[in-house]
């Protein structure tokens, strides 16, 4: 029989991202939100006016049949910027869910994913209307577009790509219920007393890459979301505070900008929103006039801003730290930021499943035996909410000094148990823990350190890329007998795909020359472009006899992968 426990007598209030959103009304009202556009015009709003905004947009929403508490799926094809923010607290204030979809993503996964989602109303990006065309007419969910703009800017646009448009067979004005975002919250007062909702309820969708199989959705919670939000901000994470300026060059359709936007309103820090402009000269230039003090994204990104701090021979002024995930960042790449221009570098880990920060690198004390020059080569300890463990292939637990290598297992609040949606085949498996399918060491003071992944996923610029994908879609060529592809080092982008294949004999001798091999190249690059997004495009194809397999008949790529670990690609041909 279990015994009575004697209870706190504390109130009770749920964790809301509404509550995030009044908050920072309250008490940072003034606080500067800043947004570049498309045109590279610069914007300037507040707290408090992004969330009256957000109140209106609810009430918009409302008034188009989506209920307070209904849970239905609004996405959003856009990047970085004001009118965004504002979907990012309005939707799941009001008890909806957003869906952030990625626009690098092909649009085959795109329609799957809507589809699968079952979203009704999509705010895109203006500039992404001709893509959204393209994925209208497959999608049935769908009720209306909003376009993030005014009336007159969607009228020059819808001019603009009219030409381009009809000559693709496409039309961007024939959207479902096309309308633009200011016309489309103009109506309302913005006068509005949030809902008080279970904590447990959905707020916010994000899908994968698809890693096996089909992308699968990941649905986070206002409670995890906010606990997320809560442990990323403090001093041995984000360390974000009201005195801060944090830019997110992360896109906050890439896992909710990793929780940079309700981080910052929790602090009430200023918050600079990039556009899709993230280009080295692009970012050092908002970063230096806007007095950032954090930045966070992916390492490619800060390849490009060494290239133009180098340029310009110091830092952007204010400059103090960054923080890296998405992909492994190389000593070469964090190095020069800390010892050529005294910024913090702090490496992290995280997935969709973890919401997604689930460790960052940052100093302890003297006592530490992990020097603090090299602690940034690791992917940090984890955050206060998160446990990690490494396993053997048999379950068991390993040690953590820093030497046994394994599966990572993480649970926590903010970690997937299971995905939205999931039919048992592609359900994630009952039990404690979280299984990430990446191999890592731990040390003695619980720093990990990613050696691998057991997938063969491709990861460039922060994307993953599928390899099955890519060899599929080299397939459809009809000289193509065996396709492998995998990822090798790149300078630029961490990985990129070099294409192994074995061509088909077709009643006799086959021309190896270099000009026969040139031309079929291009001929499979051409079929792959059908079927694979552009920049998925392997940047090197290898012509080779044969292809290891293992007994059971399957690619053995840690062959390949050691066979060519010295390939070198050739230089880029593409921007």
């Amino acid at each position: 029989m279990q015994k009575a426990f004697l209870s706190g007598l504390m109130m009770e209030q749920p964790l809301l991202v509404s509550e995030i959103l009044s908050h920072a009304q309250r008490c940072h009202a003034s606080t500067e939100i800043v947004s570049r556009l498309w045109s590279g015009e610069i914007v300037r709003t507040s707290w408090g006016e992004m969330a009256k905004r957000s109140a209106q947009l609810a009430q918009a929403l409302q008034a188009e049949g989506v209920d307070i508490g209904s849970g239905k799926r609004i996405a959003t094809l856009a990047w970085n910027g004001a009118r965004h923010l504002e979907l990012y607290y309005a939707v799941p204030s009001m008890g909806a869910v957003l869906h952030t979809l990625n626009p690098r993503l092909f649009h085959a996964q795109l329609i799957y994913i809507i589809q699968h989602a079952e979203d009704e109303i999509i705010f895109v990006d203006p500039h992404l209307l001709p893509f959204a065309s393209a994925l209208d007419r497959a999608l049935g969910s769908v009720k209306k577009w909003v376009a993030l703009c005014d009336a007159n800017e969607l009228t020059g646009i819808l001019a603009q790509f009219s030409v381009q448009n009809n000559a693709l067979g496409l039309s961007c004005a024939a959207l479902k219920g096309l309308q633009d975002y200011e016309s489309f919250i103009a109506p309302f007062s913005g006068e509005m007393s949030w809902p008080e909702l279970p904590e447990q309820m959905a707020c916010g969708l994000c899908y994968t890459s698809g890693t096996t199989g089909d992308p699968k959705g990941v649905l986070y919670s206002h409670r995890s979301t906010v606990l997320h939000a809560l442990a990323s901000a403090l001093p041995d994470v984000k360390n974000l505070s009201a005195r801060d300026a944090a830019l997110p060059v992360v896109p906050m359709f890439h896992v909710n900008a990793w929780g940079i936007p309700y981080s910052a309103g929790i602090v009430g820090c200023k918050l600079i929103l990039p556009g899709p402009r993230v280009d080295g000269d692009s970012l050092f230039e908002l970063l230096d006039l806007e007095g950032a003090t954090l930045t966070v994204g992916v390492p490619t990104i800060w390849m490009l801003l060494l290239e133009t701090m180098r340029q310009h021979g110091r830092k952007p002024f204010k400059l103090e730290r960054i923080s890296v995930g998405g992909a492994a960042c190389p000593p070469a790449l964090s190095d020069p930021f800390i010892q050529e221009f005294g910024i913090e570098v702090n490496h992290g880990w995280g997935m969709t499943e973890t919401s997604p920060v689930g460790s960052l690198s940052k100093p302890r004390n003297t006592t530490s035996t992990v020097a603090a020059s090299t602690l940034h080569h690791r992917h940090g300890r984890p955050l206060f909410g998160v446990q990690m463990e490494i396993v053997d292939e048999q379950g068991r637990a390993l040690p953590h000094d820093g030497k046994a290598t394994g599966e990572l297992l993480v649970k926590g609040h903010w970690v997937a148990n299971n995905y939205f949606g999931a039919h048992k085949e592609n359900a994630i498996p009952p039990g404690e823990w979280f299984h990430t399918g990446d191999v890592a060491n731990i040390d003695t003071e619980e720093n990990i350190q990613i050696i691998d992944r057991t997938k063969d996923m491709i990861k460039s610029g922060g994307e993953w890329i599928s390899s099955i994908a890519l060899e599929n879609a080299a397939m459809e060529h009809p000289e193509v007998q065996e396709a492998a592809a995998i990822g090798l080092p790149h300078p630029k982008w961490g990985e990129r795909p070099l294409l192994l294949v074995v061509r088909r004999e077709r009643g006799g001798e086959v021309d190896e020359s270099d000009q026969a091999n040139d031309v079929l190249t291009q001929g499979i690059l051409a079929i792959m472009a059908k079927n694979v997004a552009r920049w998925w495009l392997p940047n090197a194809v290898i012509f080779v006899q044969s292809l290891p397999r293992t007994a059971t008949g399957k690619l053995y790529k840690i062959t390949l992968r050691d066979q060519y670990r010295d390939f070198i690609f050739p230089p880029e041909q593409l921007p």
